[in-house]
């Protein structure tokens, strides 16, 4: 079984020996696992996101491919087809609050880039800010949408299947560790990035 961050377990190892504090260790550690879930620009990620948190899909996507509609289901003319989403903020790390139940809208033409969601699946989600139009994305499309196992607290996965044929695409957690990674130890790193 492969470790995330076996060069950084190591390190550890020899830090704890020189008696560096513990807090110490826990950043060096926390950071390995935010570059192993999300890549080795993790901290970019972080500090791009308008709106950081895990939460619990409760809409799933319905392409608008003609864009909004008005009271009488007519199309409302200029308006950019979008797909909308609806989340549950199970835990808020940046830009929203816990409980809230977040509609966010994307251009339909971004949709096709990230993982399929459905409701009741839970992510850890890395938003931009709203743009002047309303609508936003995921930083980094796929990479700004991390799976969690049921409870919430947990990576699961790797990288969705289209993902997977970019030359340049990488698992965003090694083999064999999903389910070790904690929410919460992803949240310390963002949270870290978000005030260097």
């Amino acid at each position: 079984m492969r470790v995330p961050g076996g060069a950084a377990l190591i390190a550890l190892l020899y830090i704890s020996s020189l008696g560096v504090p513990d807090v110490a260790i826990a950043q060096l550690s926390d950071q390995s696992v935010a570059e192993s879930v999300l890549g080795p620009q993790w901290r970019q990620l972080a500090r791009r996101a308008g709106m950081i948190f895990a939460g619990t899909v409760l809409a799933a996507p319905s392409p608008t491919a003609e864009g909004q509609k008005n009271s009488a289901g007519r199309p409302v003319a200029g308006a950019i087809p979008a797909v909308e989403l609806r989340f549950r903020v199970d835990r808020a790390i940046a830009g929203v609050e816990e409980g809230q139940i977040l509609t966010i809208h994307e251009w339909a033409g971004a949709w096709p880039m990230h993982r399929p969601m459905r409701p009741g699946e839970r992510f850890l989600l890395f938003l931009y800010a709203p743009s002047r139009l309303g609508l936003t994305s995921f930083v980094g499309g796929w990479r700004g949408q991390v799976a969690l196992d049921g409870s919430g607290r947990y990576v699961i996965g790797g990288a969705p299947a289209a993902a997977l044929t970019q030359a340049s695409a990488r698992l965003p957690i090694a083999a064999g560790a999903a389910g070790n990674i904690a929410v919460v130890q992803l949240e310390r790193s963002i949270r870290s990035a978000r005030q260097e």
